[in-house]
């Protein structure tokens, strides 16, 4: 038996409770980043559908938590993601669109937002049937030792929902609800709206990744 098999399992830690300071700063008042990351996503050369995707992040008695960090990550418009690890060698990359954000839930409304644009299909790995257009979204905050992985789908893709082979995984089927958001349009734009239920009731369907 080698030394290393008496070690002790190193204590977990949630984050926080400087997640703010250190990763959105903008939100704490701080300027420290010379290229900070925001929740703006589409630049004025980026190509497709503008879109906001808004919501809160609920606990389970269905109060806004209004310290929550969130990122997302997604394709653009023609479906494919700006990483060299994407071989969808037959869509074309969108020099002016990153396809990552970061935001956080705000102090007084709970509210998050991010400005970006509605992402295409995504052809699934090693040939596999598209998948529908969607957006990844990755959150931690105190009280969650691990961040949660989630995604959100949209409402008004529902032939491609029907068809996509991850939201076909989720039993009982009425659970995949709970990753459509609402499309809605305000003041001459597109407004996708997704709160996601950590704990009760309508839970959202968080994914071990």
């Amino acid at each position: 038996m080698t030394k290393l098999e008496y070690l002790p399992e190193t204590p977990s830690q949630t984050a926080g409770p400087y997640v703010h300071i250190g990763l959105i700063p903008h939100q704490a008042g701080f300027d420290i980043f010379e290229k900070p990351f925001g929740n703006i996503l589409a630049a004025r050369n980026t190509q497709g559908e503008r879109i906001r995707i808004e919501g809160r992040v609920l606990d389970g008695l269905g109060s806004p938590c209004k310290d929550i960090l969130l990122e997302i990550w997604q394709a653009n418009a023609a479906g494919r993601y700006n990483h060299p690890a994407d071989g969808q060698t037959d869509k074309p990359i969108d020099p002016g669109f990153r396809g990552w954000g970061r935001a956080g839930t705000e102090f007084d409304t709970g509210l998050y937002r991010f400005d970006t644009i509605k992402p295409g299909p995504v052809t699934g790995r090693r040939g596999h049937k598209p998948m529908a257009p969607h957006v990844n979204i990755w959150l931690a905050a105190r009280g969650i030792n691990i961040g949660l992985a989630t995604r959100m789908y949209f409402d008004d893709e529902a032939a491609l929902n029907e068809e996509d082979p991850v939201l076909r995984m989720i039993e009982p089927a009425i659970r995949r609800q709970t990753l459509a958001a609402r499309r809605e349009n305000r003041d001459g734009g597109v407004v996708y709206v997704f709160d996601i239920r950590l704990q009760g009731e309508n839970e959202t369907v968080f994914f071990d990744v």
